[in-house]
């Protein structure tokens, strides 16, 4: 989920008031004696230091697509995001209803595991080797074959992608659901574990039939 964060950062007037100071020296002092430089020194900084108390601070908003806390996470998610939106577009670009189902399939994947990976950066790890190898080869491939499909290409070699990418479109998306799966398999095992206390100390306390 895309987040707002402001930059403050001081203001350059203050430089320009300084150097408007030696521009007006230059034009009414000797600026070429000493006497005449420190002078405009001194005006300058004084100039320079007062400019900076009643100049406030610019302040911009800038859009952070993630932001976890951990730099490379932030990256990784960024990736991943990336590669959904083409998918988004994929499936509008290929008419196939049931390759784009597949399709449709990747890209919830896609989005359940970055709300996980959001909001549990620790298990980031787990989808590092889908997020940099398995997810970008299925968009190149997706990418191949609604080009090949947009530009009418015919003939044997052109057949053989359209039938290889429709009949393992599925065991893609299954993949992809399956790696979200995964982020959820500890949590399980945490859940039955505290299902099972929680039934012990039930029965031992009568609350439950043995």
């Amino acid at each position: 989920m895309s987040k707002w964060i402001e930059v403050r950062r001081k203001s350059v007037l203050p430089w320009y008031f300084a150097g408007i100071v030696w521009l007006i020296a230059a034009l009414v002092l000797p600026i070429y004696q000493l006497w005449a430089v420190l002078v405009t020194v001194a005006v300058s900084l004084a100039a320079f230091l007062l400019a900076q108390r009643v100049c406030p601070d610019v302040v911009t908003r800038k859009e952070v697509p993630f932001m976890t806390g951990k730099e490379d996470v932030d990256a990784m998610l960024h990736l991943i995001d990336e590669k959904k939106r083409e998918l988004h577009s994929l499936d509008e670009r290929i008419a196939d209803i049931p390759l784009s189902s597949c399709i449709q399939r990747m890209e919830k994947a896609c989005g359940g595991i970055l709300a996980e990976i959001e909001q549990n950066p620790d298990k980031a790890s787990q989808v590092r080797r889908f997020a940099n190898y398995y997810l970008p080869d299925a968009v190149k491939i997706l990418h191949l074959y609604a080009n090949l499909e947009e530009k009418g290409v015919q003939g044997e070699n052109a057949a053989n992608v359209r039938t290889e990418v429709a009949q393992n479109a599925a065991t893609i998306a299954t993949a992809f659901e399956n790696q979200l799966d995964s982020l959820f398999a500890m949590d399980a095992m945490d859940i039955s574990t505290d299902l099972e206390v929680l039934k012990n100390i039930m029965q031992g306390q009568g609350l439950m039939n043995q």
